[in-house]
């Protein structure tokens, strides 16, 4: 008899949000009236403590209403319970009014602002060391690939975290449609490019547009994940619509939103936060409790919606995916 044995980052499904409570969230989202989704957007109790901390988000409830989507009809895709959680689901009102989008500001308070994105019409290209570089549509891009909802942990390199039920597609279903040449070792992703709409664009001292990147081995890894949705529905512009990266075991500047361009190429791309201070924010950025920032510890972090502090874990408790990645790495900054 096949037993299956628990990673030792872990814990027992009881840990996590009770699944009938969840589905019965999902099955809100999904019957998609307008009574349900005022019903969704009425503040919990983990909003009202995240608003007594850091301020109201009145008016949330209708950047939530993403049922024009063109891809709605395809939510909420299939749990992967390959994927399990240490702790509950934040609440989507704390997650969707503290964000992290410099295309529209430096403040956490970003979703207003990031309404202003234009998500359709919406082209993802796929081009440099590849068989045939390719743009596609955005929806017919996520109608080819196999869709899924994946519970992961969020570290942001600022000390905070959040647990978040994504949707999306592995990456590696990605790079097998990219078709990539055996010489290619980095994947290059690029975000969008619009000052007009996004404000924060036109600060010159940032080397727009947003940059990211990883290796070939990182972005085949299971773990890695392109988001499409977020709560069973399509994201909200301000998690990074209609496309945006998931590590789960890399601090959260690694994650780019809104990406528009996947390079392949066998050189070492130079990331958005790299270029602007290389000192703090390195290429790799690997969750690790005994590396500090340089103006701050790792050690813990604090957790959204909640009065909790907790000990950070090392690669953000996925290391038993990921730790192999980097066995070879010596002499590398892993943690920064």
């Amino acid at each position: 008899m096949f037993i299956r044995k628990k990673r030792g980052w872990e814990l027992p499904d009881r840990a996590a949000t009770p699944e009938a409570i969840y589905l019965s969230r999902r099955a809100l989202f999904a019957a998609a009236g307008a009574g349900a989704l005022a019903a969704v957007a009425r503040p919990s109790p983990a909003h009202a403590l995240f608003n007594s901390l850091f301020g109201s988000s009145e008016g949330l409830g209708e950047t939530l209403d993403t049922s024009a989507d063109p891809t709605a009809d395809l939510y909420p895709f299939p749990r992967n319970d390959t994927f399990t959680i240490s702790r509950a689901l934040t609440d989507e009102t704390v997650t969707g009014s503290y964000n992290n989008f410099y295309e529209f500001g430096s403040h956490k308070q970003i979703w207003q602002a990031a309404q202003a994105l234009k998500t359709r019409p919406w082209t993802v290209t796929l081009d440099g060391m590849v068989e045939e570089e390719k743009t596609v549509d955005i929806d017919d891009l996520i109608r080819a690939m196999p869709l899924e909802e994946r519970l992961y942990r969020h570290r942001c390199v600022e000390a905070w975290s959040m647990t978040i039920p994504w949707s999306g597609f592995p990456m590696k279903a990605l790079v097998d449609y990219a078709k990539p040449l055996g010489s290619a070792k980095y994947v290059r992703m690029e975000t969008f490019m619009d000052p007009k709409v996004a404000s924060g664009q036109n600060q010159s001292w940032y080397p727009w547009p947003y940059v990211e990147g990883v290796t070939m081995a990182e972005a085949t890894n299971e773990l890695a994940f392109l988001v499409t949705g977020v709560y069973g529905k399509p994201a909200p512009k301000q998690f990074g619509a209609p496309l945006r990266l998931a590590l789960p075991w890399k601090y959260g500047f690694k994650s780019a939103k809104s990406l528009v361009r996947f390079t392949f190429t066998d050189k070492r791309p130079v990331s958005f936060w790299e270029d602007i201070a290389a000192n703090e924010y390195g290429f790799w950025a690997n969750v690790n409790p005994e590396v500090p920032h340089p103006r701050w510890s790792q050690a813990q972090e604090r957790v959204l919606g909640t009065d909790e502090t907790v000990p950070t874990q090392i690669y953000n408790g996925y290391g038993a995916y990921v730790a192999d990645l980097y066995a070879d790495k010596t002499g590398e900054k892993l943690f920064m």
